[in-house]
């Protein structure tokens, strides 16, 4: 079967909508993540003998007329369109749907993503347009309905899928989690083929950069974190180190101008001993001389593999700090202590690795209080960079079921995102209004970037190490409008 597989428009004249982030918005950095869940789903149906196209209207910054000229002027005959979500752009996603349906009155169109996952009989009802959406992780369920719809099969056989049988909304029976991830492709080889690193953006990362995923799952339970508790599940499962060095060998040899790997897994170190097993390749094979990389990485990494990972070529981690408080680490089942933070970027430190630190606000039980302990908590850690956003709440996570359930959120989805695209905040609690965690955020994000001691620091880095010093020079071009605003 010939599959489209579709990344629409959204906002498209304010900026590049990154759906696939984990908190979707047209980001005040500039940052645009490759839609990666999309590519490897393209990549497994391709490799199942379907033939694929695809678009990545945000990347080119085309709005709704280009995308469906795009795929009009493709020459070919698509029975099956896959269309990705987000929570703030369902509406419109479902409304670009119609149109889509409209123009291809034959195709069947199946929504995926986040959003249908955890509503996915709302989000039909959205249009008619809509045949089924995809419930949780897709791979498997676009090759085998594509299978099915060849075939001229019942809709029924097809696991993982909400569809439309007349009046009525049909679950079927859930997919099974992908185990063996090897089997699909490198997404490094599709963006060789289909897309151009240089519309993507990554703000910790030395541009141009390429994201992939070696994991999916999460065996940790932060209540706010939307693809394990929406998509992928809590069951952590891995590439093989060979795998993954597999593909950081590819793109070395294919990519001449790319600085940097993105490792985007929710934990990338959750398995201590792949993650090691994994350097040791990179180093036996000198791409650590080649390639540098970045990933997520939890406050329980211990300083050993921290060695490891420079030596290898990593130059960043990204830990979730979120608070300084432990009884709102606790509130949101993080699974970390206050004084593994401090002991973690020391080690860091040590290590010679730089740290992008992310703070949260408006978790169950913030107050003034808890919130300007953590901005003190940031001022006193001084990593590299840092980012203060409010929480949140998506559908599908616990943190939208305690929302909703006390009246804090109250928002359409629409309201995700201000009318400029960037991040709305739809919190508000007895504590703590809405403006209020915005004000707090905009304040510590000057507070942390305008002083002289990390502008002096920032300048060191970068006249030691120029890429480091673009990736910056470029953050702060779109950056400075709201910390100088």
């Amino acid at each position: 079967m010939n599959i489209y597989f579709v990344n629409p428009p959204f906002k498209a004249e304010y900026g590049k909508f990154s759906r696939e982030s984990r908190s979707p918005a047209i980001t005040k950095s500039g940052a645009l993540y490759y839609p990666l869940w999309l590519i490897y789903s393209a990549l497994y149906a391709q490799k199942k003998g379907h033939r694929i196209a695809f678009v990545d209207a945000p990347a080119k910054q085309m709005d709704e007329t280009e995308t469906l000229d795009v795929i009009k002027n493709d020459g070919h005959e698509y029975g099956l369109f896959v269309i990705d979500t987000s929570t703030p752009s369902i509406v419109s996603d479902a409304a670009f749907a119609q149109k889509l349906k409209t123009q291809f009155p034959h195709s069947f169109v199946l929504l995926v993503g986040t959003h249908p996952s955890a509503c996915a009989e709302e989000t039909l009802n959205l249009s008619e347009a809509i045949d089924a959406v995809a419930i949780g992780e897709y791979d498997c369920i676009v090759e085998e309905l594509a299978d099915t719809l060849d075939n001229n099969e019942a809709l029924n056989t097809v696991r993982g899928l909400c569809y439309r049988e007349g009046t009525r909304l049909v679950r079927t029976q859930p997919m099974p989690p992908m185990k063996d991830l090897d089997v699909i492709p490198y997404a490094a080889s599709f963006i060789k083929e289909h897309l151009d690193v240089r519309d993507y953006f990554f703000a910790a990362a030395t541009y141009p950069s390429i994201q992939i995923f070696t994991g999916r799952g999460c065996p940790f339970r932060c209540n706010f974190c939307v693809y394990p508790q929406t998509m992928h599940g809590h069951a952590f499962r891995a590439r093989s180190a060979e795998n993954v060095v597999g593909e950081f060998e590819y793109i070395a040899q294919h990519f001449p101008n790319v600085k940097e790997v993105v490792i985007e897994d929710d934990t990338f170190t959750a398995n201590k001993k792949r993650v090691r097993d994994i350097c040791q390749l990179l180093i036996d094979r000198g791409i650590n001389k080649r390639l540098r990389w970045l990933c997520n990485a939890r406050v329980d990494l211990d300083f050993d593999t921290m060695m490891q990972m420079k030596k290898a070529g990593c130059r960043s981690i990204i830990p979730g700090i979120e608070s300084a408080s432990q009884r709102i680490l606790d509130n949101i089942h993080k699974g970390t202590k206050v004084e593994q933070i401090r002991q973690y970027v020391a080690n860091a430190k040590k290590a010679g690795l730089l740290i992008h630190a992310c703070y949260m606000v408006g978790n169950p039980g913030e107050t003034r209080e808890t919130m300007a302990q953590t901005l003190k908590l940031a001022l006193e850690l001084n990593t590299d960079t840092a980012q203060f956003f409010p929480l949140i709440p998506y559908p599908g996570t616990e943190a939208y079921d305690w929302a909703k359930q006390n009246g804090y959120i109250t928002a359409n989805y629409e309201d995700y995102c201000l009318p400029d695209g960037t991040h709305n905040t739809v919190l508000e609690t007895p504590d703590l209004s809405a403006q209020e965690m915005v004000d707090f955020c905009n304040m510590a994000r000057k507070r942390y970037y305008l002083r002289v001691n990390y502008i002096w620091h920032r300048l060191k880095l970068g006249l030691s190490d120029f890429d480091d010093l673009k990736r910056s020079l470029k953050a702060f071009g779109r950056l400075k409008h709201y910390l100088l605003r």
